[in-house]
């Protein structure tokens, strides 16, 4: 299989490495590369591919997903989809013919803890918690925040970057509906968020607070359900938590 990765940033090349390592032949293409070769050259070079992993910035997406679109690809598009409303109704329209081949990168909710919390009877929740404190250092070396497509407001912020923890709180309560968001901003970075939570409610009376950090000086990425059967509490980087049902409690634990 034979798999083209537009985007040649840090997350570009994360998706290659990958790639290869599952035996796949990734291909490298940064966005600019793509977005000056013109039309035909480009439908050359696509009919090689058997589907596309589109890893750039999110304001620089609308043309790429459209092009490779109609040449009938499936694709893989990171997470965030869109950063403006306009996008998301022509993305919708561009991508029809390839939608259920293709998918946003949401991965939290391939994750085997996650899996295996939402084969749960969660009928009985009313409040949940789902919290990321983000030090991107940790991964990326030499970032620079301001520097980096966070820092703008086209694309940008904890919302859009963090997004995981709220596309995991709507796999498990699909009815949620936005009650109330409240963010914390700077002077320097306007129309960026650095800290935001966002309040859930349901027809089923549940509370949910999605809650996303960047100013936490530690990561962190946490869970909690809150029931009148099942309650669970669960670390994801440390792969620990604890689940009762009733009165029965057990530590669980998935390794990584």
């Amino acid at each position: 299989m034979k798999v083209l990765v537009v985007g040649a940033g840090s997350i570009g090349k994360r998706h290659v490495r990958n790639l290869r390592t599952l035996g796949c032949n990734g291909i490298l293409m940064p966005h600019s590369k793509f977005v000056g070769e013109n039309w035909n050259s480009k439908q050359d070079r696509l009919r090689e591919f058997d589907g596309v992993v589109i890893a750039t910035a999110t304001q620089h997406r609308l043309e790429i997903i459209c092009s490779l679109a109609s040449a009938g690809l499936p694709l893989y598009i990171e997470k965030p989809l869109f950063s403006r409303l306009s996008d998301l109704e022509a993305i919708a329209a561009a991508t029809e013919q390839v939608a259920t081949r293709s998918m946003v990168g949401f991965m939290m909710r391939y994750h085997r803890a996650f899996r295996s919390f939402a084969s749960l009877d969660l009928s009985g929740i009313y409040a949940y918690n789902f919290e990321i404190g983000h030090d991107v250092r940790k991964w990326r070396k030499n970032w620079n925040f301001s520097k980096s497509y966070a820092a703008r407001a086209d694309g940008g912020g904890v919302l859009l970057d963090l997004c995981h923890e709220l596309d995991m709180a709507i796999c498990l309560f699909p009815e949620s509906n936005k009650l109330s968001v409240e963010s914390l901003g700077h002077p320097e970075f306007p129309g960026v968020d650095f800290c935001t939570r966002i309040a859930l409610s349901d027809q089923c009376s549940r509370l949910g607070i999605v809650a996303m950090d960047y100013l936490s000086p530690v990561s962190f990425r946490r869970m909690s359900l809150r029931g009148t059967d099942v309650n669970l509490e669960f670390d994801f980087i440390s792969g620990q938590g604890n689940l009762s049902y009733g009165e029965e409690m057990r530590r669980i634990e998935f390794a990584h």
